[in-house]
């Protein structure tokens, strides 16, 4: 190491020599020599030249890397379009392969026909349309909530006329594959002369098939009569309801009897909904809750039968059974409604169970909530019935305005029972209104259209008229007439105990009044309705406790009921609490806010309670409400006093 540093120190003197004539310096003078000078500059020269050549050579080496990145780009995208034409293709064919496989449609071929027919224009191919255009149209006279997929031959609207493809394409490859893989029903047929004019014969599949015959000129019924056998056929349950729809009942029936001997369960528990159909709109009413149960013990999720049996219950005036079926209805629409019914009907027929139940139950705001959403949804089938609780709810909200805003607005129906069905609700708010007279008058129009309607119109004049027009009858003060009315009502009608007992309470036979409404109470236990009629009667004949406890007893029944509330609040002044009383008119105004009596009667307790000014302002809003006449002596008495 001692040796090397040596070598290093002796050798400095040279190197600083040779750097300095490098560097063109002059060790004496500090000028450049010539010579170093030459030398620096071709350096310079020399270095400028590689720094070119690197330069160029940098924007080749670029320009190289950006023509490599675009064909790796290229590439890459031609990869993906491939890969995208590919997947692309294996949709089409799997949709295609899908799409057969669930065909059920029906395809109706050319049928054979006579040249001289042919050379006509009846060519087999305009035959087919004509079979086409019937069955399209018998599908769409159809109505029904049963979801198209529920059938085992389930057209839906797929139904077209097939035209044979020349020669091998791409529609004779589709039509291969939905033969092969679908469920497609093949139409063929024929119409050939015979010695009484042309045969007409439509067949499904190999199925055998009716021949009809006719003149020539009875063409177009032959190809009718020929859709329907296919129809019929194929679609039996569908072709059922198509025949009710044209007043074809007892042809309806046989078909329907037919399904439920020997048809599937599905197929035999909607024979036994269709056979209650037929059963209610013939008046045995009691026969159609036959059936519904036996569809429903086939079929314990089928949500239409549940409605149906909960309409026939209420049109019973089995009120409780009417009730406990619509919570189940309620409960299975809220799981989906199960696979039979189609699910754009589910939430529709939701909505009208909610609303059943709310009236029932007295919560008549809710109801009326419940009907602007049905009138909101398309479904016109469902828009009538709405209308109609609207009238009942106005009465049972006594709202005489809120009455005569629904009938302005109710639009005009081409429904042949709309004018029945608006006349009865009408009659009805009309009682709850307390319009006796009106009652009364309204009654023998409604009796007629019922009476016109056949044997279920003079069900429902044994069952709903005639304890509505006894009760009128009972408030105008002729009880002969009254009873002479209710005493034709069956007993095991719930409206007809509760009429029995209001008309005995107007009589002031309270031990009838107690026995039909303690009867009317026991049928109906979770309806609010019954215990409110017996408060009223304990409170008209001075039993302001017994009443209370009635009320308290319908209030826990049905919470957003007014009456009771307003009934209770009453009570209470009568045992000279106004002070509990204002909290009930209160909590009642919450329930019924254009109820002329609750607000004279908050009013009046409020007079007791010491609150003059408060009870003005309730006599104020009473004035233009709807009050009965002795409710309006009541009121002129007390706004004199203040004068």
């Amino acid at each position: 190491m001692a040796e090397e540093d040596d070598r290093r120190e002796r050798g400095a003197p040279e190197c600083r020599a040779a750097e300095s004539i490098a560097l063109g310096a002059d060790a004496a003078h500090g000028r450049l020599d010539p010579r170093a000078a030459a030398y620096l500059e071709k350096q310079s020269a020399l270095t400028d030249l590689q720094i070119e050549d690197l330069r160029r050579e940098d924007s080749l080496r670029h320009w190289s890397l950006v023509v490599r990145h675009v064909s790796d780009v290229l590439k890459l995208s031609f990869e993906l379009a491939l890969a995208l034409i590919f997947a692309a293709i294996v949709v089409i064919i799997a949709a295609a392969i899908r799409s057969a496989a669930t065909d059920n449609g029906v395809v109706i071929e050319a049928f054979s026909v006579p040249p001289d027919m042919a050379a006509k224009g009846l060519t087999g191919d305009v035959i087919a349309t004509k079979v086409l255009d019937r069955l399209s149209a018998m599908q769409a006279q159809t109505s029904s909530r049963r979801a198209a997929s529920s059938y085992a031959n389930n057209w839906d609207k797929n139904i077209k006329v097939q035209i044979p493809d020349t020669g091998v394409s791409i529609g004779e490859l589709d039509t291969y594959l939905h033969d092969w893989l679908g469920n497609r029903t093949h139409i063929t047929g024929e119409v050939y002369h015979t010695a009484k004019g042309i045969s007409v014969t439509a067949r499904a599949g190999g199925d055998a098939s009716p021949t009809f015959t006719g003149a020539e000129s009875d063409i177009d019924t032959l190809i009718q009569q020929a859709a329907e056998s296919v129809y019929r056929s194929t679609q039996p349950y569908r072709y059922a309801i198509w025949l009710e729809a044209h007043n074809r009942s007892s042809g309806a029936r046989v078909i329907l009897q037919n399904l439920a001997r020997s048809g599937s369960t599905e197929e035999r528990a909607w024979a036994y909904v269709g056979m209650g159909n037929d059963l209610q709109e013939e008046g045995d009413v009691a026969g159609s809750v036959a059936m519904l149960r036996q569809a429903i013990a086939l079929r314990p999720d089928l949500l239409l039968a549940y409605e149906n049996l909960a309409g026939d219950m209420n049109s019973l005036q089995h009120d409780e059974e009417s009730v406990d079926i619509i919570k189940e209805a309620i409960a299975l629409a809220a799981r989906g409604g199960g696979a039979d019914i189609d699910p754009s009907d589910v939430a529709i027929m939701g909505l009208l169970d909610r609303q059943d139940l709310a009236q029932a139950m007295g919560d008549n705001l809710a109801a009326l909530d419940l009907d602007r959403q049905i009138e909101a949804a398309p479904d016109r089938n469902s828009w009538e019935s709405a209308y109609t609780t609207d009238l009942e709810a106005c009465g049972a909200l006594h709202d005489l305005d809120c009455l005569r805003r629904v009938l302005a607005q109710m639009p005009v129906s081409r429904d042949p029972n709309a004018p029945i069905q608006r006349n009865a609700a009408l009659l009805q708010a009309e009682i709850l209104l307390g319009h006796w007279q009106t009652a009364k008058n309204a009654t023998p129009h409604l009796t007629v259209l019922l009476v016109k309607a056949g044997k279920i119109g003079a069900f429902f004049v044994t069952r709903a008229v005639d304890p509505i027009l006894a009760l009128a009858d009972a408030g105008l003060g002729d009880f002969r007439a009254s009873h002479q009315a209710i005493d034709k009502t069956p007993l095991d009608c719930v409206l007809c105990l509760r009429v029995r007992g209001r008309i005995d309470t107007l009589e002031r036979n309270w031990a009838g009044a107690n026995f039909w409404l303690a009867r009317a109470v026991a049928a109906a236990p979770s309806i609010p309705s019954g215990y409110v009629d017996w408060g009223a009667m304990l409170l008209a004949k001075g039993e302001p406790d017994g009443a209370i406890a009635k009320f308290a007893l319908a209030h826990e029944k049905g919470p957003r009921f007014a009456d009771p509330l307003e009934m209770w609040g009453e009570a209470l002044v009568a045992k000279n609490r106004s002070d509990l009383a204002l909290a009930k008119f209160e909590e009642a105004y919450r329930y019924a806010p254009n109820w002329g009596r609750l607000h004279l009667e908050w009013g009046e307790a409020l007079v007791y309670a010491g609150k003059p000014d408060e009870a003005k302002k309730q006599f104020a809003i009473a004035a233009p409400l709807d009050l009965s006449q002795g409710d309006r002596v009541t009121l002129a008495r007390r706004v004199s006093r203040r004068r």
